[in-house]
């Protein structure tokens, strides 16, 4: 009878250590979505940042331009204020954002003062920077989210995550449909 009390002892053992190595696997893959989405937020920060010197630089040079600045602060002001709004919101905001800053690029080819102003390239040169950077961030995001939610969402884990009430994560994608266009290049 002895046998009995210690197999549901060591029974009780395992579950208890099962139930906390997965919380714990749980909480290391949606600490991981939340440091990749951080990361994501401090690119989008500098991309915020140089828009106004880029804009500005720009102004200088290009008069007649006046729809596409306005476009462009609205586009970065609204992107600003959907920090913080969710996943879903914020993406949609930075895809506008995306959109606009590709039709200034697309005009400054109209003025070859601008193009051959050096303030202007460095500025164009890290906004560049930087949008590559927010891709490789955006990448590494939807990565993270999708370990997560498969952690959630397969059997044994998924027990687990809803009993402790996890949820999936919502991964970056592009509302925008011209950000889904292949460029055109012409020489």
């Amino acid at each position: 009878m002895a046998w009995y009390f210690y197999l549901i002892i060591v029974l009780a053992v395992v579950l208890v250590l099962f139930l906390l190595f997965t919380y714990n696997g749980l909480i290391r893959v949606r600490n991981q979505m939340k440091n990749a989405w951080a990361q994501i937020d401090v690119q989008l920060k500098r991309r915020h940042d140089l828009i106004p010197n880029l804009v500005e630089t720009a102004k200088g040079y290009m008069t007649h331009e006046r729809e596409t600045f306005e476009s462009i602060t609205k586009a970065r002001n609204l992107a600003q204020k959907a920090v913080g709004t969710g996943v879903g919101a914020q993406s949609k905001a930075e895809g506008e954002l995306s959109s606009v800053l590709s039709k200034l690029l697309m005009v400054v080819e109209n003025y070859p003062d601008l193009k051959a102003n050096t303030n202007f390239l460095a500025l164009q040169e890290e906004l560049s920077s930087t949008e590559n950077k927010i891709g490789f961030s955006r990448q590494f995001y939807n990565d993270s989210v999708m370990g997560y939610n498969n952690k959630i969402q397969m059997f044994p884990s998924n027990v687990i995550a809803g009993m402790f009430g996890f949820k999936t994560g919502e991964f970056f994608e592009i509302e925008v449909a011209a950000e889904r266009a292949v460029p055109k290049v012409s020489f």
